[in-house]
């Protein structure tokens, strides 16, 4: 379409863009700087507490492999692609992101067309009985010249990150809480083969004090008593199961499965086996407190939720300034179709407008208020997370040292008690002990070797939670990172 040049109102037109352009430069409201926070040099639980040298926890593989569970690296993979809390907060920073991204449409002019055809009966000078038939392409544009349109597209940005760094946080927890319960399904399977084989000792002495009995050696109530002894071990065997039979459950709806169709196999009888999983914790580097800053995607989140109301303050300060409208169309409005290319026929309008609030009654002045607190808000939660993770990291630290030395001495009651038990059972047989003498001896051989692998899931669920506490090898520079893929997962799809 040509249409003749305006010869007087394009050049103030375009001086009112030039102006535009010109204060473009600046935006309302205080420029972001993350909240300051007087760290600690070190953490106080710091230290070597980890005799063994197994696989090392970083950024470079998935962090449960270091485990060396096969059925773990599975049950993980499933987790990750299947568990409901993960999906729901991927599809929260989709949400996010198509936020961002229509925050940032405001920087683009508005384009639209229009046609029409009407018929009418029009009764000035004469009655006139006639069709209109109209066509255009119209425009507008708001030149972002106070910023608020990138303070908004400041927030969404740094919004989408926080959600990034939510999903990457609710991907860890499900992690962490799934490798808690099968670690401890596992200890619970040990305790199991522990009872069985407790019991199968049980039945021999019951069996020995039968025997002793029926020869007049021994009391009745050396045969009463053993076979307490034996069905006490038994009920608690059984109630071994109650607990194993959750944790499976626990564990199959983190892996997006029904209870009813998931069943995870017995471990394989093994007495050695709480020494070799005790043998493979990982060594947890926990690294300066500052690494915790950028390593947890909680303190992150609570990082960029910061940024997100520091740009909304800009937002709610630019609403003091005038809004400049530059609008434009064209096009052709006629009675027939056959003259809408003659001259006469066509129309257009170029127009800037620039408006003002005078009086609103506060609001805006409560807007900015309101603002500044919700900024003030996420500048304390955001402290007090990275103060809980500090705290997180020092407890788990604290509990893998004081394990770690707990497990010592209790391994050497172990062996302690073993041997009671043994001089115990030699001494009843040659009369020279009661049989009270052996169940003492046998019930604290008992109670030690269960302390001892209650240890060792108490070791394993420590160093999970450690894990979790340091991020899990996450690293916050992944939030750019999931922000240009999910960009470049939209241009794909437009294209």
């Amino acid at each position: 379409m040509n249409f003749p040049p305006p010869s007087r109102n394009l050049p103030g037109a375009i001086l009112a863009a030039a102006v535009a352009l010109a204060l473009a430069g600046c935006a309302a409201g205080p420029d972001y700087v993350r909240p300051a926070m007087d760290l600690p040099a070190h953490y106080k639980e710091s230290g070597p507490w980890k005799q063994a040298e197994p696989q090392q926890i970083d950024s470079s593989r998935n962090w449960w492999e270091a485990y060396g569970d096969s059925t773990l690296n599975t049950l993980m993979q499933q987790a990750n692609r299947a568990n409901q809390n993960i999906a729901q907060a991927e599809a929260q920073y989709r949400q996010a992101r198509a936020a961002a991204d229509a925050a940032r449409s405001g920087f683009w002019p508005t384009v639209g067309v229009n046609a029409g055809a009407s018929r009418s009966l029009s009764n000035s000078n004469g009655v006139r009985l006639g069709n209109n038939y109209s066509a255009g392409l119209q425009g507008s544009w708001e030149p972002d010249v106070w910023g608020a349109v990138r303070r908004s597209v400041e927030a969404g940005d740094a919004g989408s990150q926080a959600s990034a760094a939510n999903l990457a946080a609710a991907r860890l927890s499900i992690q962490a809480t799934l490798a808690q319960d099968y670690l401890q399904l596992r200890i619970t399977d040990l305790l199991k083969d522990l009872y069985a084989r407790t019991t199968a000792a049980y039945a021999r002495s019951l069996k020995l004090t039968q025997s002793q009995y029926a020869v007049g050696v021994a009391l009745r109530s050396d045969v009463a008593l053993a076979e307490s002894q034996l069905k006490t071990a038994e009920a608690q065997a059984i109630d071994l199961q109650a607990q194993r039979s959750q944790l499976e459950h626990a564990i199959a709806i983190l892996t997006g499965q029904a209870p009813a169709g998931f069943t995870l196999a017995p471990a394989p009888a093994d007495p050695q086996m709480a020494a070799k999983m005790q043998a493979s914790l990982p060594v947890i580097p926990a690294g300066l407190p500052s690494d915790l800053l950028e390593r947890r995607p909680d303190i992150a989140n609570a990082e960029r939720n910061a940024a997100v109301a520091n740009a909304n303050i800009g937002v709610a300060k630019a609403a003091y300034f005038p809004a400049l409208t530059l609008s434009a169309s064209g096009g052709f409005n006629s009675s027939s179709l056959a003259q809408w290319f003659n001259t006469p026929s066509r129309v257009w309008s170029l127009g800037a407008a620039l408006a003002e609030t005078i009086f609103d009654g506060g609001l805006r002045r409560a807007h900015t208020a309101q603002a500044v607190a919700v900024y003030d808000a996420a500048v304390a939660q955001y402290k007090q997370t990275v103060l809980g993770g500090f705290q997180e990291v020092e407890d788990n630290l604290a509990t893998l040292n004081v394990l770690d030395q707990e497990s010592v001495a209790q391994g050497q009651a172990v062996k302690a008690s073993q041997l009671a038990e043994q001089l115990a059972l030699r001494q009843y047989r040659a009369g020279t002990a009661t049989y009270l003498a052996v169940v003492t001896a046998q019930t604290l051989a008992l109670s030690n070797e269960r302390t001892l692998v209650q240890l060792v899931g108490r070791q394993l669920v420590a160093s999970v939670a450690l894990i979790k506490a340091v991020g899990g090898g996450w690293d916050a520079s992944r939030l750019n990172q999931a922000d240009n893929a999910a960009q470049a997962k939209n241009n794909s799809t437009a294209n």
